[in-house]
């Protein structure tokens, strides 16, 4: 189960909607081995595309520096889908080399008729996709 607070259920919400059409990416960090999200990293979208994401290399190698020196590792990996549900397409599965990280989706379509977003959380480790439930608190 992924359990996150409210203030960043938020910004990762707002962030996919700022980017609206195309996908938004970004990452959640927090202490290493604790599991619990904490510092919201909204990175751009290097390939600046509607149906595809990809952190920019160098940003990427930065923040897993930055990382590395506060003692912490990516807790929540987010992108949003923006014409399809929140579900990892093929694409996403592929690219999925964090096994101990959340892979949030939200998408900012309404493909389920309950509104103009869903926010949905996977994990993903070896090509295997397992849906888990999302906990939204206010704090932790």
């Amino acid at each position: 189960m992924l359990t996150i607070t409210q203030a960043l259920y938020d910004q990762i919400v707002a962030h996919a909607r700022e980017d609206h059409p195309d996908e938004a990416c970004g990452v959640v960090a927090g202490p290493v081995g604790s599991g619990r999200p904490e510092r919201f990293i909204p990175m751009l979208n290097a390939a600046r595309s509607p149906t595809f994401y990809e952190f920019d290399s160098q940003d990427l190698l930065k923040l897993y520096r930055e990382m590395d020196d506060r003692d912490e590792e990516p807790v929540v990996i987010y992108h949003s889908h923006t014409a399809t549900e929140a579900y990892p397409s093929r694409t996403d599965i592929t690219y999925a080399n964090e096994p101990g990280a959340h892979y949030v989706l939200v998408s900012t379509a309404d493909t389920d008729g309950a509104g103009d977003f869903q926010f949905r959380s996977f994990r993903i480790v070896e090509g295997e996709v397992t849906e888990e439930e999302v906990r939204v608190v206010d704090a932790y």
